[in-house]
């Protein structure tokens, strides 16, 4: 057997959030066969900090994966999986500290603070 691949979900973590997606047997509409390998895709983009478009190609198309990841934010659908997993207080599985966390490389150049004039005053709004 193959062990899990970088930045992918293991058994445990997978079984834990499964339940949480769309496309489970009893909900309307398709099926999501491929739930887990559309969320591993996506943790691989967003663990590695790489651009959707290095997306490796046993993700699927990136473009296709980019979409249905637009698509779960705006409905709320990652939400309700964070919700739920902060909401075990278990969450042996929910480390969040500085290593695994990266500014948006257009983090840098965003202007924040007070503007400061041509001779180091600070503007006054």
């Amino acid at each position: 057997m193959m062990g899990v691949k970088r930045y992918e979900l293991n058994e445990a973590q997978w079984s834990r959030i499964a339940p949480l997606l769309p496309g489970k047997a009893s909900d309307p509409s398709r099926t999501g066969v491929d739930n887990r390998l559309f969320v591993n895709g996506c943790l691989w983009v967003l663990r590695s900090g790489a651009h959707w478009q290095d997306l490796p190609e046993r993700y699927g198309k990136w473009k296709t994966v980019h979409r249905r990841f637009s698509r779960w934010c705006h409905a709320g659908i990652w939400e309700r999986v964070f919700d739920a997993l902060t909401a075990d207080r278990d969450n042996q599985y929910l480390v969040i500290d500085s290593t695994i966390l990266r500014a948006h490389q257009q983090a840098a150049s965003g202007k924040g603070g007070p503007r400061i004039r041509r001779w180091g005053v600070p503007e006054v709004d």
